[in-house]
């Protein structure tokens, strides 16, 4: 089976937990269109499990949780793209589902990568985890939740200076600052994160549901006004001739490597 043909997620269900894992290896599980549209299929099917109580979100391989958006696809993309908020209806999604949602995260977490695991309820890292969003470096600003997620997640001068900067952070300084909940040698991320999924599986499924609904309307009054702002900010960078230069010249790094 070729890469093209391997499908871009995998999704298995066992004692009422879901495994849901990025599925591009090969492209240290890039969240490209297709990924995102098969995340929103499994999300779907998801919904339709009533006896659900927990879902762990990872990425196939040692290399990565998830690097990023596809930088090929997102240089293409324009205003009309980024106000169509792609990868934020996505992680709203993520944010909104009616049960907790775990990231078992190892190697590389940046940019939409780092985004989705924000957007999930607790994040278990490896000890070879290294996240950050280093958008900027590439002419735009992380437009999928970042910018109100993550000064909820770590405080906002902490925020400030992961996004303005671009620094990728290790999983120590990751748990340190609460970027993550808590880190764990890499063999052990994904049995760490069911563990506690397990945990919260014990609990009365009801009150879970509802104490995830209360924690999340209290946290964030004005969420849809802060998704059109970082869509607003976003489209005016994606038409923008710096941000096709970087990512142009990051792509020919690539190439070149």
């Amino acid at each position: 089976m070729s890469a093209e043909d391997t499908p871009r997620t995998l999704l298995r269900i066992e004692d009422r937990i879901a495994v849901l894992t990025l599925n591009a290896p090969e492209r240290r599980n890039a969240i490209d269109l297709e990924m995102v549209q098969a995340l929103h299929r499994n999300l779907d099917a998801l919904l339709e499990e009533p006896d659900l109580t927990a879902i762990v979100l990872t990425g196939a391989g040692d290399k990565a949780f998830a690097a990023g958006a596809d930088i090929a696809q997102l240089k293409e993309r324009n205003a009309r793209d980024a106000l169509a908020s792609i990868n934020s209806s996505l992680f709203k999604r993520v944010e909104d589902f009616p049960v907790p949602v775990i990231a078992a995260i190892r190697g590389w977490c940046l940019g939409g990568g780092c985004e989705l695991a924000i957007a999930c309820d607790l994040r278990v890292a490896g000890a070879s985890a290294r996240l950050g969003q280093p958008e900027v470096s590439l002419g735009i600003i992380p437009a999928a939740g970042a910018t109100y997620r993550l000064p909820r997640l770590i405080g906002l001068g902490r925020a400030r200076e992961l996004v303005y900067t671009g620094r990728i952070v290790d999983a120590t300084e990751a748990e340190r600052i609460g970027l993550v909940n808590r880190v764990v040698p890499d063999e052990e991320v994904l049995d760490a994160a069911l563990a506690l999924a397990r945990e919260i599986a014990h609990n009365g499924p009801l009150a879970v549901r509802l104490a995830k609904a209360s924690m999340n309307a209290l946290a964030r009054p004005n969420e849809q006004m802060a998704m059109a702002m970082e869509s607003s900010l976003q489209a005016v960078l994606f038409d923008s001739q710096d941000k096709h230069d970087r990512m142009q010249a990051f792509l020919d790094k690539r190439a070149k490597k």
